[in-house]
């Protein structure tokens, strides 16, 4: 008679399907034991008031955010989980805040070349107290023109995307190109930021 699991042929059936069972349970245990949430626009998470480096930030729903200070970048953590459970990708299009209901869409603008693009805030940070208001993903930086700088003024302005731009930036993808501000536009927003 066959042993059913060749590679435990040397022991008896009864103890062969108990090195079974544990090898596909430590198999299983293998993956890492994160599980990430589907990359969705619901349900919409403001979260409660947390404390890093002994700052306290209080989540909030803000349709009318609109500040300027200076945004950097992160990449390294592809793969890590995002503050609302969905898996980083470094390569994407998103945002890290952090007071903003997670998702939250935003238009990025850079004050030094008028480029504006639109991020999806996933996740929370950035946590310095440098003026900093968002952190871009590796992926937005690039498209914003920052990456090399690493860091850059820019305007954060909370927006309703259309659902195709929404759809793509769920995708990690860049959504469709937005106008750059005017040098008018651009001189009174230095002038918010106290350049």
């Amino acid at each position: 008679m066959a042993r059913p699991y060749p590679l435990f042929a040397s022991l008896p059936v009864i103890t062969q399907r108990s090195a079974v069972i544990g090898l596909v349970l430590a198999l299983s245990a293998c993956g890492g034991g994160v599980h990430y949430r589907p990359v969705t626009d619901t349900p919409i998470r403001v979260g409660k008031p947390y404390t890093v480096r002994g700052v306290t930030y209080r989540p909030a729903v803000d349709p009318t955010y609109d500040e300027v200070g200076l945004a950097s970048w992160y990449g390294s953590e592809s793969g890590h989980q995002t503050a609302n459970g969905e898996r980083f990708r470094a390569k994407g299009i998103s945002a890290a805040h952090t007071t903003l209901p997670l998702p939250t869409y935003a238009e990025v603008t850079d004050l030094d070349t008028g480029r504006t693009i639109l991020v999806r805030i996933n996740d929370r940070g950035p946590f310095s107290n440098s003026g900093r208001i968002i952190d871009l993903s590796k992926g937005a930086a690039e498209q914003l023109g920052i990456r090399a700088r690493g860091i850059a003024p820019v305007r954060v302005r909370v927006v309703t995307p259309s659902k195709k731009d929404a759809k793509r930036l769920r995708e990690g993808k860049q959504a469709i190109e937005r106008p750059r501000a005017s040098s008018q536009e651009l001189a009174e927003l230095r002038a918010r930021l106290g350049n």
